[in-house]
């Protein structure tokens, strides 16, 4: 028995070494239909290079359980209803929606809330009408938390965190089990703003605004205090660089693939829906060759509760401070062409 076992163990590892696919759990809100979220799930997915090997949620640009639902209902549109989806936190740490109403009271309008937001608010149990279709797969049993840690326990230093939305997740599972950073690969995300050039209201008034740090806050302190191997970020900055123009969105819908159709359906251009915010996260992920220019600065985020609440922190080696602060590769911009035939191609591949 002892020998089946060390074959078994010989013969995965050199599978995925032939294979070169590099595991990930994808840690998202997933809003949905289409749009950012959704667009990035696919990518990671359709990437040969890939192995997801789940998909776990958190309240952010939607609740928590809507996100489900379309999270569900694109796996079954793919046919990739064998990655599980597990429920995570449907709330930040601290931050509510009565602090960030007052907030506004004091200090102005937010643009963006998320599910916050009061043009589409509604309460986090209910699941509006979904235009894709209902799902009719179920989330697995076990929890996003609890999943993480299974799979860096399983696979230590082999699984990449990719982080596409508010880090409540990360925190919870760093705080339960604190070598969770450290037997992780690294941690890639979208998240944080220094001082994007763009004429978008989320940023002109506040630049070191941006909303996966302000829905947690608490979230983003803890998970970027801890020691990662490797902490990779993706900014507003270059984010904004990044837009799905409709004629791509036109070109991706006439390869007449379910997911093709998918992407060019829920495709909405202006008003900040067309960044492609997390997708390029990912990509870069896949293929660094992508970022042009990057630069090592350390990184945290204002918690105390006024104006700057939620704010970017960055101080290069010279200036941190002397609380614990961790070093985080930011990008900064992008062979956007080459970005976009990786999107392109794996978003019209069957």
């Amino acid at each position: 028995m002892k020998t089946l076992v060390i074959l078994l163990l010989i013969t995965s590892t050199l599978t995925a070494a032939f294979t070169g696919r590099r595991k990930v759990i994808i840690n998202e809100d997933c809003s949905g239909p289409g749009g950012s979220n959704m667009q990035t799930v696919i990518l990671l997915l359709q990437s040969p290079k890939v192995e997801v090997l789940g998909i776990t949620i958190v309240s952010g640009d939607q609740w928590r359980d809507e996100e489900v639902a379309h999270t569900l209902r694109l796996l079954e549109i793919m046919g990739r209803t064998e990655v599980p989806v597990m429920l995570g936190a449907a709330s930040p740490l601290v931050n509510t929606r009565e602090q960030a109403l007052i907030w506004e009271v004091r200090y102005g309008k937010l643009s963006y809330s998320g599910a916050w937001d009061k043009r589409w608010y509604h309460e986090a149990s209910v699941v509006p009408p979904m235009s894709e279709g209902q799902p009719t797969i179920k989330p697995a049993a076990e929890d996003a938390i609890h999943f993480l840690l299974r799979m860096v326990h399983q696979y230590p230093n082999e699984v990449t965190i990719y982080e596409g939305g508010p880090m409540t997740n990360l925190a919870l599972a760093t705080t339960i089990d604190p070598q969770f950073p450290q037997l992780a690969e690294e941690l890639v995300f979208m998240g944080g703003s220094l001082n994007p050039e763009s004429d978008n209201p989320e940023f002109i008034n506040n630049p070191r605004h941006e909303f996966n740090f302000w829905f947690d806050p608490e979230a983003a302190y803890i998970v970027l205090r801890a020691p990662w191997k490797k902490i990779v970020c993706t900014p507003t900055d270059i984010s904004i660089k990044a837009r799905l123009t409709p004629e791509a969105a036109k070109k991706i819908g006439s390869a007449g693939t379910p997911i093709a159709r998918y992407v060019a359906k829920y495709y909405q251009p202006g008003d900040g829906n067309d960044y492609m915010w997390d997708e390029l996260a990912a990509a870069a992920w896949i293929d660094p060759s992508i970022i042009t220019k990057k630069e090592t600065r350390f990184m945290s985020v204002d918690i105390d509760h006024g104006a700057g609440y939620g704010n970017t922190l960055t101080w290069h080696a010279n200036d941190k401070p002397k609380i614990t602060v961790q070093p985080v590769e930011i990008q900064f911009d992008l062979d956007f062409g080459k970005f976009l035939d990786m999107f392109s191609s794996l978003m019209t591949k069957p």
